[in-house]
């Protein structure tokens, strides 16, 4: 999740754009008019079309989004499987504050507008006292997409696995894209700097329940240091100047650090067994 603010600058009210076969490709939910300019720019570092192929995205299957944020990955699924007989279950965030509540609501409000677009998105909720994410047992797949390292953070990560293992389908697919840290590492249990090693992120699945099926490249950045003053939120889209919470800094130089793009990242596929 890259922030919890909702970016609607630039986002049209649009209806999905079919395919010359009469349906939303993957391809065409990518190209959509109705995603930013913003958003699509982040397409080479995100690799939307490979990642949900890899993960085994397909017409009319239950997905569950784990915290949509801004709604980057929704505005990509939601259309996709509106359009291709399909749901999305969107676990945001428990609405615990008032800053919880408001991303919610405005993630709410933001499907609503365009609900011919979107489809009838069923919004559900997960945190520490939250309960299931969806009916046992009903999904094909979910997407834990950059919320490892803040659950970590926030001492809920081991929840997340068993609430996808639960919603899952036997055979069910979990989807994973993290920040990677280097190899042969001590990891930090709330992964301070927002990088977490990989074979602990297979390990946290893995006493879920989960069979690691496969690994992928497609999301790798070789360039990622993972060295930063502000952590992974240094590099882009973030692009941190100051400590967070601090005021920016306009003497900090980002060259280098935009130069790197954005981070080394895992990508995982996990199978919930039949």
């Amino acid at each position: 999740m890259s922030g919890l603010a909702l970016a609607s600058c630039g986002r049209k009210a649009e209806t999905p754009a079919a395919s010359a076969k009469g349906a939303m490709t993957l391809q065409d939910a990518v190209a959509g008019s109705w995603r930013t300019v913003a958003d699509k720019a982040r397409d080479p570092w995100r690799h939307p079309v490979e990642s949900l192929e890899f993960w085994g995205l397909k017409p009319g299957q239950t997905v569950v989004e784990f915290w949509p944020g801004a709604g980057w990955y929704t505005d990509i699924l939601a259309p996709y499987l509106a359009a291709n007989d399909g749901k999305l279950i969107a676990a945001n965030l428990e609405p615990a504050d008032p800053a919880a509540t408001e991303t919610v609501e405005a993630f709410r409000r933001k499907l609503e507008a365009n609900r011919k677009l979107y489809g009838p998105v069923e919004i559900t909720a997960f945190g520490a006292t939250s309960g299931p994410v969806a009916p046992a047992g009903t999904a094909d797949l979910v997407l834990f997409l950059r919320n490892l390292h803040n659950w970590m953070a926030a001492g809920i990560v081991e929840k997340a696995f068993r609430d996808a293992f639960a919603a899952l389908k036997p055979g069910g697919v979990l989807g994973v894209e993290e920040h990677r840290a280097a190899p042969g590492g001590v990891q930090d249990a709330l992964a301070a700097d927002g990088y977490v090693d990989q074979a602990y992120a297979v390990r946290l699945a893995q006493e879920a329940g989960f069979v690691l099926d496969k690994a992928s490249e497609i999301n790798a950045n070789p360039k990622d240091t993972r060295s930063h003053p502000f952590g992974v939120w240094t590099l882009p889209p973030v692009r941190l100047t100051a400590p967070r919470g601090e005021p920016e800094d306009p003497a900090f130089d980002r060259a280098k650090y935009d130069e790197i793009g954005e981070s080394d990242r895992m990508t995982l596929r996990f199978v919930k067994p039949s």
